[in-house]
């Protein structure tokens, strides 16, 4: 059999028109075992036929061309690809030479690999238009022993334009499993290459016990390239009306996004609710980064009622900050509002302005490696009121200004025996300014300095299999002055000693607090580096006081002159295992605090799970002990199910706080998800609320979710 590959001048002369052959064609190819011309005007391609021309390609066992008439006659089995994710398959055509218009007969259209559609002839128009006459369009795969798919549309006629990837149809009618379920004179739908286009999106079923059972119908409304909004209408049975809005916008340099509602219903009849979340970052010159974020809600309740969020608390902000590799700037503004029933807004720092400047530098004559950290930072209430009326020790309405200078330093030598010994340092000095509150004088100023050394001694131990184990002891010594000028604490409320602050110049988190006195720590840790990337930790420390300053609570494990014992446990990376524990124990084996966080990811199984266990701590503002476990599963229990159940246990209360199951069915044309849910909180402003939700989303319209493991057919 000859096989003949032609760039051919002969075919673009006869597929030319003779007008058209004045200009310059773009040559096409052909490729068949035979190739024959007859009367001047027929040229016949036979066997394994191929044609490409401007992007197209045709594939078919005939091809004959008639340059009288300008057509080609074409024997199937036919595929014809434009390149763009567009297939037809036909068993005869009779198209326009290059291939832009014509007939198909007993033509199958196939989009993006997923949506198909059959017709029992198909007509393609100008290169942009594909008409297929009565059709069945679906994405399901059918099977000889069960033709009839999950899903399909049939209609009288089908409208495919290329150019705007939508799909027209007329007289349509949704079958599921082959019984007619709805009906829709006239269909518009995206093809599965389209991403955003104006239209209705899948519904969502939505009921709660407060608010009853509703149907949320988004609608998605493009503005131009770089915008789009969505409106999402929601009625439900017990009377309540919501509009939902999300705005999406690109720019050059970054991006913005507003989501709100507005409601009314009987949980709070009368009255208009709603809220405001947003974001957005941009670039700005010099390396700067531009963000903001935007959380309002009108009452405490709102967001938990429509399923929105759990947050208690909100937090507004607008910041510009530079990272490099040896400078950070921030400057940032930040708005907090409290949804907890026993917090007064008005009485709370809801507003706090900080503008900080860090450097790190290497000093010519000490060397090591030194940073200057300057902060200036504001905290403001709304509040008035010179007393203290909720007996939290400052006034309702305390307003604060700091000024912070500090400096810290250290350097490190390898000492005889690979003992690595360093010396650090911090200087600091502060002005604070205090308004509104008769407890403290208006303006106080602070200077702080603290200074030591600390001996590490890494010993290395190398496994056969190539593994890596390291035993490092470690003890620090620092001296610090014992007393300073008192001054409000807003920041460093909470401590608990863990790995990260065990060897700390300072256990405080923020800079209203700073630690006093000369201290000792110690600890030694054991590390495992497996070969698969596998790493494996654990370790004991301890810190000592030279006298109890009372600077700390009986919670966070640092009070008295010698702290709890810090046992912890790391692993990561061991056969998709990564646990994270760590435990506070007193000499007498009790546990102040407890902390563990797990993750395992297997091939079907997925596990988060955390506890956390502490004790009443009425100086950290914890009346109560808290033991809580919150756990997080899914399993993928066959090729298309996947389950999901997520518990949070409060075991103080003896009750769950949250729970939610969700069962999944997903495969190559659909996708069903259903999901129940139920929030136990109980406060007076929040009621106990259980949740149902039903999403059935058609796969193979639009850029939606990404299909699943097709059917299998049998036999």
């Amino acid at each position: 059999m000859l096989r003949l590959a032609l760039c051919l001048s002969l075919l673009v002369v006869l597929a030319t028109p003779p007008r058209a052959q004045e200009t310059a064609a773009e040559p096409a190819t052909l490729v068949a075992d035979q190739v024959r011309i007859e009367a001047d005007s027929r040229l016949i391609a036979e066997g394994a036929v191929e044609v490409l021309h401007k992007g197209m390609r045709l594939k078919a066992s005939k091809v004959t061309y008639d340059q009288t008439a300008d057509r080609l006659l074409i024997e199937g089995p036919i595929v014809l690809e434009d390149g763009a994710g567009t297939r037809v398959l036909a068993d005869q055509a009779d198209l326009s030479a290059d291939l832009t218009e014509g007939l198909l007969i007993g033509a199958r259209l196939v989009l993006n690999q997923q949506l198909q559609m059959a017709s029992s002839q198909m007509m393609r128009v100008g290169g942009r238009y594909t008409e297929l006459g009565r059709s069945v369009a679906s994405s399901c795969q059918v099977c000889a022993d069960n033709p009839t798919p999950l899903w399909e549309i049939r209609a009288s006629r089908v409208v495919h334009d290329q150019l705007e990837r939508q799909i027209y149809f007329e007289d349509a009618q949704l079958r599921v499993l082959g019984l007619p379920v709805a009906y829709v004179p006239r269909l518009r739908m995206p093809d599965p290459t389209l991403e955003r286009a104006n239209g209705f999106l899948m519904p969502r079923i939505r009921s709660t016990n407060q608010l009853g059972t509703g149907v949320l119908v988004p609608y998605f409304l493009t503005l131009g390239d770089s915008r789009d909004l969505t409106i999402t209408p929601y009625i439900s049975s017990n009377d309540a009306q919501t509009l939902d809005l999300r705005y999406r916008q690109a720019f050059a340099t970054g991006g913005i996004e507003f989501s709100g509602a507005i409601s009314q219903d009987q949980i709070l009849p009368g009255d208009t609710r709603g809220y405001l979340f947003g974001s957005g970052s941009f670039a700005l010159p010099d390396d700067f980064q531009l963000s903001f974020g935007l959380q309002m809600a009108s009452d405490n309740s709102y967001l938990l009622d429509y399923g929105i969020s759990s947050q208690d608390r909100l937090d507004s902000f607008l910041q510009v900050e530079r990272v490099r590799r040896t400078e950070y700037v921030y400057m940032g503004g930040t708005h907090l509002q409290s949804l907890r029933d026993g917090d007064d807004n008005a009485t709370l720092p809801s507003t706090v302005v900080t503008l900080v400047y860090d450097r790190r530098f290497s000093p010519q004559f000490f060397g090591g490696l030194a940073e200057v950290h300057y902060e200036a930072l504001a905290r403001g209430r709304s509040s008035n009121d010179t007393t203290d009326s909720d007996g939290d020790g400052t006034s309702d309405g305390q307003d604060l200004a700091r000024g912070i200078v500090q400096l810290d330093w250290r350097r490190d030598w390898v000492l005889p025996a690979g003992i690595v010994g360093a010396v650090e340092a911090r200087l600091l000095a502060d002005v604070t300014s205090i308004k509104q509150d008769p407890a403290y004088p208006t303006d106080i100023g602070r200077a702080y300095g603290v200074i030591g050394g600390e001996f590490r001694w890494p010993l290395v131990k190398s496994e056969k299999g190539g593994a890596t184990q390291m035993i490092e002891p470690v003890v620090q010594l620092l001296f610090a002055p014992d007393s300073l000028p008192e001054v409000p604490d807003q920041d460093s409320f909470v401590v608990e000693l863990d790995e990260g602050n065990l060897f700390s110049l300072d256990r405080f988190p923020g800079t209203d607090e700073l630690e006093l006195g000369t201290r000792a720590a110690t600890g030694l840790s054991w590390t495992r580096f497996g070969t698969d990337g596998s790493t494996l930790q654990l370790a004991l420390g301890r810190v000592y006081h030279a006298e109890d300053l009372y600077q700390f609570t009986p919670s966070s494990g640092l009070d008295g002159t010698v702290s709890d014992w810090l046992v912890a446990l790391q692993v990561a990376g061991w056969n998709g295992l990564t646990l994270t524990q760590r435990t506070l124990l007193d000499d007498d084996l009790s546990t102040p605090m407890a902390e563990m966080r797990l993750a395992w990811a297997g091939d079907r199984i997925g596990l988060t799970s955390g506890y956390y266990w502490g004790i009443a701590d009425d100086e950290a503002d914890r009346p109560n002990d808290v033991s809580e476990l919150t756990f997080d599963g899914s399993w993928q229990m066959a090729a298309n199910w996947n389950s999901r159940v997520s518990v949070r246990h409060d075991f103080i209360a003896g009750r769950n706080s949250t729970a939610g199951v969700g069962l999944q069915y997903r495969n190559e044309c659909v996708l069903v998800d259903l999901s129940l849910s139920r929030w136990y909180a109980d406060s007076t402003s929040v009621d106990p609320t259980t949740e149902f939700g039903l999403e059935v989303e058609l796969l193979g319209f639009g850029a939606g979710s990404a299909p699943g493991p097709a059917s299998q057919c049998r036999g």
